[in-house]
């Protein structure tokens, strides 16, 4: 019987994991951990790694917090009766100062309300390339793809389309990046058991590093330019636009009264907003522009 406290223990073995590959990657930068404790029940491990060789600044979040659920997310639930909630899970999100390697994301996590009878997991992988390079855009789908395909044939175009839809700034008219997959309320149903569940989301976790790593080591050495750099800070601003307006991880952790300084790790060290910016034609930086659309088929 898979148990909430063997979930727990597993994310927090791959928080360890991803930490120690992504410190060798970057070959200076060490994780700095803070253990925290939420007044409500539960508490969690933050480390964040700053000013690395490529790494510039980076969060591996694991949490495991409990109480009363809030009214307001008991409402968006369609629960009628007042419950207690569980919630564990590891965030990841990873802003590097080379504007040739791209931001990454991912999280995984499991939620339950027992007098409800709620389980499910959820998360994804997506990427947010400062300039989209379509070989490693289809590496990293592909990636994903060959994950998934291992627990199910539907998963990657089901996931990948939700991912679309997910990460969209609305406002801007365009996906953060270029998508991966993103999967919610993954629960018990009559063709996938809760286990079966749990196995697809630790392979989804064990996938972060896998894909990740090679895309540090393919881009770490090229040079860079000036101009480079300061596209690099504004596309970092889209990134903060859509964590702050529209993702759901970060109103869960500030509704649940979680720890500010974990919730908003996703923040990069600098970001830059430049009035009505339009990158010249023919450029790599309108290339990217063009390329940051919904239903790109990447495999």
């Amino acid at each position: 019987m898979i148990t909430k406290e063997h979930i727990a223990d597993w994310f927090k073995g791959l928080q360890d994991d991803i930490c120690q590959k992504l410190e060798v990657a970057d070959g200076l930068g060490k994780f700095q951990e803070e253990n925290w404790v939420r007044a409500e029940g539960g508490g969690g491990r933050s480390r964040v790694l700053q000013n690395g060789n490529v790494l510039e600044k980076g969060g591996v979040m694991f949490s495991a917090v409990h109480g009363d659920l809030p009214e307001a997310i008991q409402r968006s639930f369609k629960l009628e009766q007042k419950t207690t909630f569980f919630a564990t899970g590891v965030s990841i999100v990873i802003h590097p100062n080379h504007p040739l390697i791209p931001i990454i994301h991912m999280n995984v996590r499991y939620f339950e309300t027992p007098e409800a009878g709620l389980k499910w997991f959820g998360g994804g992988i997506d990427l947010t390339p400062h300039y989209v390079n379509e070989e490693q855009a289809r590496f990293f789908h592909g990636q994903l793809k060959n994950t998934c395909d291992q627990f199910n044939e539907h998963y990657y175009e089901q996931f990948k389309r939700w991912a679309d839809d997910y990460f969209f700034i609305k406002h801007r008219n365009e996906t953060r990046g270029v998508g991966g997959v993103f999967f919610d309320r993954l629960g018990e149903t009559e063709h996938f058991t809760i286990a079966d569940r749990w196995e697809f989301v630790k392979a989804i976790g064990e996938t972060f590093t896998k894909v990740y790593v090679p895309l540090i080591e393919q881009n770490r050495n090229k040079t860079f330019t000036e101009e480079q750099k300061k596209w690099q800070y504004l596309r970092r601003s889209r990134y903060v636009e859509f964590n702050l307006c529209y993702d759901a991880g970060t109103k869960f952790g500030l509704e649940t009264n979680g720890r500010v300084e974990s919730i908003l790790m996703s923040m990069p060290p600098q970001a830059n907003w430049a009035y009505n910016f339009q990158p010249q034609q023919g450029t790599e930086e309108a290339k990217t522009i063009s390329l940051l659309k919904k239903e790109i088929n990447w495999v």
